[in-house]
């Protein structure tokens, strides 16, 4: 982009965040459409505006998590009637917590990547599908055509469900958006085709603002203080079913229903070995042993083993603080948008705000599970026929699997291992077999912004665990690419047929909360 461009997107930006500072949002909106449309003026034509939009957005999503959500949550809280310093100190806890959680997740990437490649080494593994990361991924998504739209297309979506009762989810997790640009991305790119890819993106945002509704309840019930939230992210929301017939099949078993192993439980049975911590250090510990060739070698790395072993413990150990940040700045924000939109929307009850996951990642059962499935997951991709793929840099997400299976398996650490390790194995294969089409997408977005983070080595395909494996990326992609107009159809069915289902739940709960008052 020239610098010219870059300039002109700044000052449309600021143009769009003055916008906001109007006493009603929906002023805010047109205000800032009537800007962008002005600056557009001398040559209004489709083209030019879907240039602009896509610097606008490029830059803005450019910022980064910890500097946009900040300013997000910040002008949002104004708009919504709480004081501003009030807001900008909600957005600045946010922005820290996105903070301190890059840096955790980098010192498991960091730390973790060398000794792993290692063990890779030594053993001689031939995987030509490299781990990306989830940064690959969301610089896929945001640097196209369905990326410079996807934000504003799918809050429209959202205002429209809202209004015609099928979902009672108002998804404020902005920075979340680039799981359905991602998954339109690659469409559009495979398909050659903008609207097959923005099809994509609208059936995946929908689905999972449905989902979102279906376990809101429970998840509400099982971790504290998320009163009013739902997680309307499509990589948790992907795994709902499996964790449903999957835990619905072990308590089929006898005596298995009865093994309600928690982490709470792990912590009383078996005192410092059931601490998420202790485990932490006993992974590192296993990893950087692995990563030797032979017992001398283990002997003279004793200090970078236990050195790996520490820092997997702190990882551990540092999540759940660092959540708890996400907790304090998003509060304020979402109590007042409940508030809000219970006034404007007549008659509505009971709808839900819909953050991020990483609010309840540091939750016990999912840091040890997480934790747990690292060296097995790295194993699986190992040994199992057909698979391409060994994820690395992927690890890091690992924690965003299970933040709705947790409230379906009601924290039980060994069936949500069971329903992870059967997602993974199963992950693995998706992301190989969607790996031809990522790598297309990201040669093309290299080419066009020079971005290391989609620069892949060559000789390797590029791939990642971070919503590549989930699947919803893998069945909607092949359903509108492979089998076109009949898998479209399928899905436009399935979809309507979710909406009719949560609409007829959505009235039916509104009316009992109205007749019991």
């Amino acid at each position: 982009m020239r610098d010219n461009d870059k300039n002109r997107s700044k000052i449309v930006f600021l143009l769009i965040i003055m916008s906001f500072m109007f006493d009603k949002l929906r002023k805010g909106f047109i205000f800032g459409a009537v800007f962008s449309l002005y600056y557009c003026r001398n040559t209004v034509n489709y083209y030019l505006i879907h240039k602009r939009m896509e610097q606008v957005f490029s830059y803005i999503i450019g910022l980064g998590a910890a500097v946009m959500m900040p300013i997000i949550f910040t002008i949002l809280g104004v708009c919504i009637g709480i004081k501003f310093s009030k807001a900008l100190k909600s957005g600045l806890l946010v922005g820290v917590g996105f903070v301190g959680l890059s840096v955790v997740t980098a010192l498991l990437t960091s730390s973790l990547g060398p000794a792993l490649s290692k063990v890779v080494e030594i053993y001689g593994l031939q995987l030509k599908v490299f781990d990306m990361g989830w940064p690959a991924a969301a610089a896929v998504a945001y640097n196209t055509s369905v990326g410079a739209f996807i934000i504003p297309v799918c809050l429209a979506v959202n205002i429209l469900m809202l209004l015609i009762k099928t979902t009672r989810t108002v998804n404020i997790d902005l920075w979340n958006y680039w799981h359905f640009a991602f998954i339109g991305a690659v469409v559009y790119f495979a398909s050659d085709s903008i609207l097959w890819g923005f099809f994509a993106a609208v059936i995946c945002y929908i689905i999972t603002l449905i989902l979102a509704d279906y376990t809101a309840d429970k998840f509400q019930g099982f971790y504290d203080k998320m009163e009013g939230i739902s997680i309307p992210q499509p990589f948790c929301a992907g795994f709902v079913p499996f964790a449903i017939v999957i835990n619905k099949v072990l308590d089929k078993i006898p005596g298995f229903n009865k093994l309600n192993i928690d982490a709470e439980g792990m912590k009383k049975k078996f005192g410092l070995l059931g601490e998420p911590l202790f485990l932490g250090i006993l992974v590192g510990c296993g990893i950087g042993a692995l990563s030797c060739k032979n017992g001398q070698e283990i002997i003279d790395k004793i200090p970078y083993i236990l050195g790996l072993g520490i820092k997997m413990g702190a990882v551990m150990e540092l999540i759940p603080r660092i959540t708890s940040l996400f907790i304090e700045g998003l509060k304020p924000i979402s109590d007042a948008t409940r508030e809000l939109i219970a006034k404007k929307f007549k008659g509505a009850v009971g709808l839900n705000i819909g953050m991020s996951p990483a609010l309840v990642i540091g939750h016990p059962a999912t840091l040890v599970v997480s934790l747990l499935l690292i060296p097995v997951t790295i194993l699986l991709a190992v040994i199992l026929p057909g698979n391409e793929f060994l994820p690395l840099a992927s690890l890091a997400g690992m924690f965003y699997i299970f933040p709705l299976v947790l409230p379906i398996t009601k924290g039980n650490v060994l069936k949500t291992f069971i329903i992870g390790f059967v997602v993974l194995a199963i992950g693995l294969y998706f992301v190989t077999d969607l790996a031809p089409c990522f790598t297309q997408a990201a040669h093309d977005v290299y080419a066009k912004t020079q971005d290391a983070a989609v620069n892949i080595p060559e000789g390797f395909e590029g791939g990642a665990l971070d919503f590549a494996s989930s699947p919803f990326s893998w069945a909607i992609f092949h359903m509108t690419y492979s089998f076109k107009i009949i898998g479209s159809a399928i899905l436009v069915l399935i979809t309507l047929f979710l909406m009719v289902l949560n609409r007829r739940a959505i009235v039916k709960y509104q009316k009992s909360v109205k007749e019991a008052q």
